[in-house]
């Protein structure tokens, strides 16, 4: 027990001395577990909200379509009726496939005529208002959430106007804008939403020259077993359209078909930036790390008493991250599960699978940013590491002689980059991440519109959120990174900047030599970016992608390294004018 205290109180202390990198660390890997999370789970979500759905408003097992009215189709379903794996049904009733209009906008519409007192089976669950009667609409609150319908506003249907006296949700048909099982309007090409009347305001549009088709829903002894349902139906001669629940279900989940990748992709580069990000910070601390370490070595602590102290802090704020990410995922799933707002219910937690990558992930930031500097310090002798002793570098003549013609900012730079190769590595992960985003980005917007008639594409709308929202976190994620890792070089080699400027070297210099260093790796990075963007984006789209002027793609290069240099040159001319003699007295070359 005292080693645990011990290490605690050790870590705490060590928090509290760096509370920005502490923020950075806590910040940087909630964003990422929270949008993995998202991207992981929004299928489970969305299947979790349908059967919440299909529970409360007594979903059919299988609906029964025919493709027209009359006497043969209303005898074709009245026969299933008498199937032995039936025991229960609901119809059969039509299905007019029509257009609705309402404040200036307009969407394809099936209207069901239904029954003013609705059955055990297929009984929609009305959320705002009341159910239909005659006279009356009840509309489905994904169209209603589409149109901005609301209960008291007048529609209309085929030219006729209808009073809305209520909204619903039902779980026989797929979410809006699906609501078409067959007919005109039966494809992800021919958008629809969903409408109730009476029966007999349904016959009266029937007559009016629409298409009317047939339906009828069915209660199955096994729930189950609706594929060797369908299978003990076909026949040559056979009209019907069966769709399961199941078949339902996977249908709303279409709409979240370009959600998952682009946050689980989102989450991925993230969590990248998180560990350059966090890793360039724990670069910084080596030195004090090891000294650290030396005098826990001094006081006769073990290696695992050291090791657990330095691992520690990380672990448990990556731990803390885990956590908030996963909250924030659990709070904004249901809406970006639910962009129609069709379905009811509220989401569980994360799954088994969720939990898992969120905690490699974790694990990854944790262990690949505090690892190797932890490592250094309990292999670094006592007496080295209290004492901290100078770094001789090498004399390389060649180099020499190249230097001599740089000019004095270019060859300040690239000193700092050769001497920190790892973190100049790291600074060119971080913008070829920030930069794939912004790729992704461009490449969306790029895309041929494909309105719903005349209303938006709403799973279009919600990429194209999802991007922008991923692309702001990476870039935001990303100014921290190049500004900490500025601010890092600066202290780190205010030494050999003030033997530099000792030397003739002009702040200014000295000052575009720090944003040199930054500059210098982030070409490669926002280079090989833009390519790992179009291959991503080529990896999870479907069909042929259009690509974005090359002028596009250029220009967001050129302000990314724009941007770097810009947010650089704050720290870096703050760092370049602090006082020669001052730095130079109070250390040691």
């Amino acid at each position: 027990m005292g080693r645990v205290l011990l290490v605690v109180r050790l870590v705490l202390a060590d928090v509290r001395r760096h509370k920005a990198h502490a923020a950075m660390l806590v910040l940087a890997v909630t964003a990422a577990v929270a949008t993995l999370a998202l991207g992981l789970s929004l299928n489970g979500a969305c299947e979790a909200l349908y059967r919440q759905t299909r529970a409360a408003t007594g979903g059919p097992d299988v609906v029964a379509l025919a493709p027209d009215s009359g006497p043969d189709a209303t005898r074709e379903l009245e026969s299933l009726a008498t199937h032995p794996e039936v025991v229960g049904h609901n119809g059969p009733y039509a299905v007019v496939y029509s257009d609705l209009a309402v404040h200036g906008r307009s969407s394809g519409v099936v209207v069901h005529g239904a029954s003013l007192t609705p059955g055990p089976i297929n009984r929609p669950l009305v959320t705002s208002g009341e159910w239909i009667r005659p006279g009356g609409a009840v509309v489905e609150r994904g169209l209603a959430t589409a149109l901005g319908v609301k209960v008291g506003d007048r529609v209309t249907v085929s030219d006729r106007r209808y009073p809305v006296v209520g909204i619903a949700v039902t779980a026989a048909t797929s979410i809006y804008p699906w609501a078409a099982g067959i007919g005109p309007l039966g494809g992800p090409s021919d958008p629809s939403g969903l409408v109730w009347m009476t029966a007999k305001d349904a016959s009266a549009l029937a007559g009016r020259d629409l298409t009317v088709t047939t339906a009828m829903d069915l209660k199955l002894r096994d729930p189950s077993a609706t594929n060797a349902f369908r299978s003990s139906l076909r026949s040559p001669t056979t009209r019907l359209t069966l769709h399961s629940w199941q078949f339902i279900a996977t249908q709303d989940t279409v709409i979240l078909s370009g959600t998952e990748p682009i946050l689980v992709v989102g989450g991925w580069l993230l969590g990248f930036l998180a560990i350059t990000g966090v890793a360039a910070l724990a670069a910084g601390r080596i030195v004090e790390q090891t000294r650290r370490a030396g005098l826990l070595k001094a006081i006769g602590a073990t290696p695992g008493l050291i090791a657990a102290v330095l691992l520690t802090e990380f672990l448990a704020l990556a731990v803390l991250a885990q956590v908030l990410g996963l909250a924030v995922a659990r709070l904004v799933e249901p809406a970006i599960a639910n962009p129609t707002a069709s379905l009811i219910g509220c989401v569980v937690g994360p799954d088994g699978t969720t939990l898992v990558a969120t905690t490699l992930l974790v694990l990854a930031v944790a262990l690949l940013t505090m690892l190797p500097p932890t490592v250094r310090a309990l292999r670094t002798a006592t007496v080295s590491a209290l004492t901290s002793p100078a770094q001789y570098l090498r004399h390389r003549p060649l180099l020499t002689t190249l230097s001599a013609v740089l000019p004095t900012s270019l060859l300040v730079g690239l000193r700092l980059t050769a001497r920190r190769p790892g973190r100049a590595v790291l600074h060119a992960f971080s913008t070829a991440a920030t930069v794939t985003g912004i790729t992704g980005l461009l490449i969306g917007i790029a895309q041929p519109v494909r309105p719903y008639a005349a209303l938006p594409n709403i799973r279009d709308e919600q990429n194209y959120r999802l991007l922008l929202a991923v692309t702001v976190m990476l870039v935001a994620l990303a100014i921290v990174n190049t500004i900490a890792i500025t601010w890092m070089t600066a202290m780190e080699s205010r030494v050999s900047m003030a033997v530099t400027r000792a030397l003739g070297a002009t702040p200014g210099q000295v000052s575009a030599g720090l944003s040199f260093a930054q500059l210098l790796p982030a070409v490669p990075g926002a280079v090989a970016g833009v390519y790992l963007g179009i291959f991503l984006f080529g990896i999870f789209s479907v069909g042929q992608i259009a690509m974005p002027p090359a002028s596009w793609l250029l220009a967001a290069v050129l302000a990314t390294l724009f941007a770097t240099a810009a947010l650089t040159a704050l720290p870096a001319r703050f760092a370049a004018r602090h006082p020669v003699a001052r730095t130079l007295s109070a250390e040691t070359v």
